[in-house]
């Protein structure tokens, strides 16, 4: 497993490096200055349009959903465990200055959504008015073919390739990283077994996802608006118990974001590249600005006017990203909890040794009898190491054994030269939506432990849902309807083998969540400027019209 995530790691760095987000960034920008800062239309008559106050186009056209449905299915698969687990990973690795690059692709993502939804609503498919048929895929093979002719054929291959990078992110980032976030918090919290959560995801998922995208719009159009409304007035609370440090946060936010972060306690430091990635990389996949999925769910929207999608897309950047993941963030280090002390003190740290050829691991280390009880068997801690060009590192391991016998079997760290252990003792490792949960218990006990386990699993299966459509579609343009049941009960079954303990850390779970990210990023980015020109047109006349009467 460890060679597996070494690939993993070599492709994600190479195609969600810095050249990507970077460009990322600027196509966002050309499309905001484009669309005349498009952001504040999403901000006013996107919300007229989910009222349904806009005369003349607020109803009627072909599609299955409201604006307001269509919103909510894609927001369902947004609005989930990117915001909390994803949050937590950006900040335990990348540090305060993540957030405000989570915040960039927020602002620059509300143009690119729009932008995005208004293509795959000029080409998606009608042929079937009841169940239209949308997304990157399509607009690849219309789109490049309408461009010229010339390109017909590579509208085909791109749409294709598209696809296939849609189903794996499918797979790993819409599946798997939902059902581990999810079972980690229950047994983290609840003990239950993480097999017997998968199961029970399992079953609930498949019941819904076998009625189409009508009962996908129906339950998100009732469950995200509600578990949303909840979350953030949570995190408002455990906000105004910490007012006190809100400035202080936010000045730490931006001053981290250019300039290295500090190391201290369970947080090992991370550069201003590392908060550069990791805050772009899970905003990317919070929101999925600019990845091409999200139009997805939008293009089964009823409408006569293929802007007005685009128009109310521009909204979930905004939702998902400037409120939601915001407030996560916030709660998270005025908390304090990602930089917090050690679970078990030591006098002096255990030494080193090699237990394989540049393999390295603590001597046996049995917890003293005073350690604290609520580590049990199964759960997972950490060190502190440093190298000798004094970059820091965490070396896992596992608690066994029961009461006074508790001790801990460590997983080996890999290096040339044996590393140091520094920081007083043994850390706790809370992974992704742990943190957060830790978070709100740190201002409230229990808090976290039932509102954030309720809005772990809530958000897990809505994205599991609404992401098992997307991949669907997916399937439907490589191999049509006939293989439709087979990748349905493939997808209910990974949730189930997603939780038998393949993953096991909250880095391992952000390197196979985000393998297909920058292949869909390759693909729509250029496409989304070859084509640009037209969907700016469609904005702008649409708009023109509106003012003319």
């Amino acid at each position: 497993m460890d060679h597996l995530f070494a690939v993993l790691d070599a492709v994600n760095a190479v195609m969600l490096g810095m050249p990507t987000l970077l460009c990322l960034l600027g196509v966002g920008l050309v499309f905001t200055v484009w669309s005349g800062f498009g952001q504040r239309r999403a901000l006013t008559h996107g919300v007229q349009l989910l009222r349904g106050k806009v005369p003349g186009v607020s109803e009627g056209g072909d599609g299955a959903l409201s604006h307001f449905q269509a919103l909510s299915a894609a927001l369902s698969a947004t609005v989930g465990l990117g915001n909390i687990g994803g949050v937590a990973i950006a900040v335990s690795v990348g540090g305060p200055g993540a957030v405000f690059w989570m915040w960039m692709v927020g602002l620059v993502g509300m143009a690119l959504k729009t932008t995005e939804v208004t293509l795959s609503m000029l080409y998606r498919d009608v042929s079937d008015p009841d169940n239209p048929h949308g997304g990157t895929m399509w607009v690849c093979k219309r789109g490049l073919a309408e461009l010229s002719p010339k390109l017909a054929r590579l509208g085909l291959v791109a749409g294709a390739l598209f696809a296939v990078a849609l189903i794996l992110f499918g797979i790993t980032g819409g599946n798997m990283f939902q059902a581990w976030n999810a079972s980690e918090i229950a047994r983290a919290y609840f003990g239950v077994p993480t097999w017997l959560s998968g199961l029970v995801m399992a079953v609930l998922v498949a019941a819904v996802i076998l009625g189409g995208i009508r009962r996908i719009g129906s339950i998100a159009g009732v469950l995200v608006p509600l578990m949303c409304g909840i979350y953030v007035i949570a995190a408002l609370y455990v906000l105004f118990v910490n007012a006190e440090r809100i400035p202080d946060t936010f000045a730490m936010i931006f001053r981290c974001a250019f300039s290295p972060a500090e190391a201290g306690g369970a947080f090992v430091g991370a550069s201003m590249g590392t908060a550069f990635i990791f805050g772009m990389k899970r905003a990317l996949f919070s929101s999925e600005s600019g990845i091409g999925s999200a139009p997805i769910a939008h293009s089964a929207v009823r409408t006569r006017e293929p802007v007005t999608e685009g128009v109310v897309a521009g909204l979930e950047p905004f939702i998902d990203t400037l409120v939601v993941c915001t407030m996560t963030a916030l709660v998270i280090l005025i908390t304090g909890v990602w930089n917090r002390g050690a679970i078990v003190q030591w006098d002096a740290p255990p030494a080193l040794v090699e237990v394989g050829e540049h393999q390295w691991a603590p001597s046996s280390y049995t917890l003293p009898s005073t350690a604290h009880p609520g580590l049990i068997a199964g759960d997972q801690v950490f060190i502190v190491t440093e190298s000798d060009d004094a970059t820091r590192g965490k070396l896992f391991g596992n608690v066994v054994g029961e009461g006074a016998g508790r001790s801990i079997q460590w997983r080996p760290l890999t290096a040339v030269e044996p590393p140091r252990v520094i920081e007083a003792g043994v850390f706790a490792d809370y992974p992704g939506s742990t943190l957060t949960a830790k978070a709100f218990d740190s201002a409230r006990p229990g808090l976290g432990q039932w509102m954030v386990t309720l809005a772990v699993w809530a958000f897990a299966i809505s994205t599991m849902i609404t992401w098992s459509y997307y991949g669907e579609q997916g399937v439907i343009y490589l191999a049509g309807n006939g293989w439709v049941v087979p990748y349905r009960l493939l997808w209910c079954v990974l949730i189930f083998v997603t939780c038998l303990g393949y993953i096991r850390t909250d880095i391992e779970v952000d390197t196979i969540s985000t393998v297909a990210l920058g292949f869909m990023l390759a693909i729509n980015l250029p496409v989304m400027l070859l084509l640009g020109s037209r969907a700016m047109r469609a904005y702008h006349d649409y708009f023109r019209r509106r003012r003319s009467g």
